[in-house]
């Protein structure tokens, strides 16, 4: 997949996963939502390798679904880390970020929940997903 690709991939599941909230479908709503960011963060994986593709060299390092070892591999966990030391709200967002998991699919999850994740990830001052789309 090409990093345009992942980008849209990213957008399309984020409203898929507020269509979902707005339904009342609390377990697709945070599955999806923490998947947006999953593929926002492989978008920039794909930026880093300056081919604007996924890269195929060592390919399975890359498979991974851990919000955190994706930042750190698309190289943008210190300025993550850095963001969140000036900004609290956002280093709060990214913790429940990292909370997510793809086993979430398989587990049932509560409306709390599901809005807490969906807002950290698409706050419009201090979300996940808008910090990423500035640089991705």
């Amino acid at each position: 997949m090409t990093r345009f690709e992942f980008q849209e991939l990213a957008d399309v599941r984020i409203k898929e996963a507020g269509v979902l909230l707005a339904a009342g479908l609390w377990d697709g709503a945070y599955y999806l939502a923490g998947y947006a960011v999953e593929c926002a963060l492989k978008a920039c994986i794909a930026k880093l390798t300056k081919a604007d593709d996924f890269p195929e060299k060592d390919a399975a390092k890359y498979y991974t679904h851990k919000i955190e070892e994706l930042a750190k591999l698309a190289g943008i966990l210190a300025a993550i880390k850095a963001e969140g030391l000036a900004n609290s709200t956002f280093r709060n967002f990214w913790a429940t970020i990292t909370d997510w998991s793809e086993t979430s699919r398989y587990e049932r999850k509560s409306k709390d929940h599901a809005e807490e994740l969906f807002g950290a990830i698409t706050d419009p001052t201090n979300g996940v997903l808008p910090w990423i789309q500035r640089i991705w």
